[in-house]
């Protein structure tokens, strides 16, 4: 297991390499001035001096290059550099928001790997039910369902018409402190939308591998053997048929993040969403690189978890061959 994290570990070296050098090269080509965007207004009334003497403040006179490997070397001393949109250091912009993040998508996963394997049972216990077919129909409506469409849906329904939830934001309005309470509250929306969208590719994998064990002839040894249903589904069927669910842990950590940001625009979470928009928009290099960097890093630790589970509980999957 140590071997495998620390060849990962080597292979992600160049891959972030990679890609923030091409975030730099990206920012540096887009139409976007990053002068204009710290000035804001004032800038449309500056002369063309002003511009040139803020343009070499911030740093961005130097050819994008130069800037990436500036940026590069004092990160790796811990120095992410400061964003010139949120008018603080990247590192305590990042530090204030990605706790936020976390925890709308831990919440979200962990709701759609629960509720995705239970419907997948259920739909695969009896294959052309109705409980099977309302469960595959309804996981493919929300698979082509945008993630965006499905937010203002749940505002207009549980927030305006029912009153039941919150809009958006992290606490009340007014409120002058965080407490558990409110936090839970506000998260529910965001965090049932964001499992939502994840749910179909769980509901749909569960029911296809726990409908292959099924017709597997370990499960229908434990049948004749006279095993109780349950005891077959769960003890033996469950266990075969999450063993491809485990793969797809690592594959959906990119649409997470991208859904997540989404249902932070919609929602207002003070996650890292809008510290992502601004910085794009802005060409706030130093904050785009750090939250692209953190993006990648999220992905490939994702894949690593999904090995080491599969090595793990798989007999057949040796973690020293990965």
């Amino acid at each position: 297991m140590a071997r495998l994290a620390g060849r990962r570990a080597l292979f992600a070296v160049p891959v972030l390499l990679v890609v923030t050098f091409g975030v730099f090269a990206i920012a540096a080509a887009s139409p976007f001035d990053p002068v204009k965007a710290y000035a804001g207004t004032a800038a449309l009334g500056a002369d063309q001096q002003t511009l040139d003497r803020l343009r070499e403040n911030l740093g961005v006179d130097r050819p994008f290059a130069a800037r990436w490997w500036h940026w590069l070397t004092s990160a790796l001393t811990g120095d992410l550099g400061h964003s010139s949109v949120m008018r603080q250091p990247v590192a305590q912009v990042i530090g204030e928001r990605l706790v936020w993040s976390a925890l709308l998508c831990a919440v979200a996963f962990a709701a759609a790997v629960l509720v995705g394997t239970v419907l997948g049972v259920l739909a695969a216990r009896r294959p052309g039910s109705l409980v099977d077919r309302t469960v595959t129909s309804l996981a493919y409506t929300l698979e082509a369902a945008p993630v965006f469409w499905i937010a203002l849906l749940a505002i207009w329904l549980f927030a305006l018409q029912w009153d039941v939830l919150p809009a958006g934001g992290l606490t009340d309005t007014g409120s002058e402190q965080v407490t558990p309470g409110q936090v839970t509250s506000h998260l529910a929306l965001p965090a049932g939308v964001l499992a939502v969208s994840q749910l179909p590719w769980f509901t749909l994998y569960v029911r296809q591998g726990v409908g292959d064990a099924l017709a597997e002839d370990p499960v229908r040894g434990a049948r004749a053997r006279g095993l109780s249903e349950g005891t077959v589904l769960l003890g033996h069927a469950l266990r075969s048929g999450l063993l491809p669910v485990l793969t797809l842990i690592g594959s959906r950590v990119p649409e997470l993040i991208t859904g997540a940001l989404l249902v932070e625009s919609v929602f207002s979470w003070p996650g890292i969403a809008a510290a992502t928009v601004e910085a794009a928009t802005a060409v706030d290099f130093p904050l785009l690189a750090a939250l692209t960097t953190l993006a990648t890093a999220a992905v490939l630790a994702g894949n690593l978890l999904a090995d080491l589970l599969y090595g793990l509980f798989d007999p057949r999957v040796k973690l020293s061959d990965m």
